[in-house]
């Protein structure tokens, strides 16, 4: 198994981490009698603000099975991830986060899942609440629904960052994959079908903050919605048919009215309310549009989705002048 763990605010909890992984670099056996190993674990450094990039550093020298892969800048988790992917060597791929949320000791569990169900990616499955708060978990639930009726099924639910993916598709989808992509959605595109399997998440610990504000979470969610296909373009059309059927039924409504009982009727007040909310459904279809633009053209363009780079500290930006 390859380990790849997405690193942006670490400082304080890579070292855990790792200390959880240690016995998992001896041969060992799952539950369902499979032999496995980790083989390396790849911590893809993201530009966060913290001292992350010492403590990479340090546990890299410390452990031959640690290698560190190196960002240009901060290209956000899925990004990283894909980099990660990119970089690995082993069999199988496991993504996990920084935090400690995610329990190695998972691992054998997600790999009997793989087999018995013969699926190349397995979604780690909590048994217990995230330890997010009520209020976003409820927000997380209701997007993952509302990708599901925007993609026309896809099953958004089982999404996770903790995943074991078959090395050569991991390897394979990090190729090609373009910029502004959800993993989990290309994921989809290249595989039959995913499996879960039930894990118990464990506690961040109270002194991390969370890297995602409000404003980055709708971004996540738009982009999963963008990258699950052209819906939302089909949405837009059946928007415009729909307002366009109530113009005409309330047309007929009004011609009607007048021939059975004529009566003089100004109607501004109705005529301002009809035209503020027709330009907001055409504004609003126009920013969906531009949208799937936006991402047509960051592609075409090659926008990279990563780039990867030597340590800066190992290349001309570490030399700094003698005292």
């Amino acid at each position: 198994m390859s380990v790849v763990v997405p690193v942006f605010r670490a400082e304080e909890h890579l070292a855990g981490l790792l200390a959880d992984l240690a016995p998992l670099t001896r041969s060992g056996t799952t539950p369902g009698g499979l032999p496995f190993r980790v083989a390396e674990v790849l911590l893809v450094n993201d530009c966060g603000p913290d001292d992350s990039a010492g403590v990479m550093r340090r546990l890299e020298r410390e452990h031959p099975w640690v290698r560190t892969i190196w960002l240009s800048r901060n290209f956000g988790q899925h990004a990283a991830t894909l980099a990660g992917m990119a970089s690995s060597g082993g069999d199988w791929i496991v993504t996990m986060d920084e935090d400690g949320q995610h329990d190695p000791a998972d691992l054998p569990t997600l790999l009997d899942v793989a087999m018995s169900e013969q699926v190349s990616v397995v979604y780690a499955r909590p048994v217990n609440a995230p330890p997010h708060g009520r209020l976003r978990n409820t927000a997380s639930y209701a997007a993952k629904r509302a990708v599901r009726v925007m993609s026309g099924g896809v099953d958004a639910s089982m999404f996770h960052s903790y995943r074991l993916i078959l090395g050569e598709v991991g390897r394979s989808l990090a190729a090609y994959a373009g910029s502004g992509v959800y993993l989990d959605v290309a994921l989809g595109w290249v595989t039959r079908s995913a499996a879960t399997a039930p894990v118990r998440l464990r506690s961040e610990g109270a002194s991390r903050r969370s890297g995602y504000s409000l404003r980055s979470l709708l971004s996540h969610f738009w982009r999963m919605v963008l990258t699950n296909g052209t819906r939302g373009l089909r949405v837009v059309s059946l928007l415009g048919l729909l307002f366009a059927v109530a113009g005409i039924l309330f047309a007929a409504f009004l011609v009607v009215n007048q021939l059975v009982n004529p009566v003089p009727t100004e109607g501004w007040t109705s005529l301002v309310v009809v035209i503020l909310i027709c330009t907001g459904v055409i504004l609003f279809s126009l920013g969906v549009i531009a949208e799937y633009i936006g991402v047509a053209v960051n592609m075409a363009m090659g926008k990279p989705l990563y780039l990867i780079t030597q340590d800066p500290e190992d290349g001309p930006l570490g030399r700094r002048p003698h005292a």
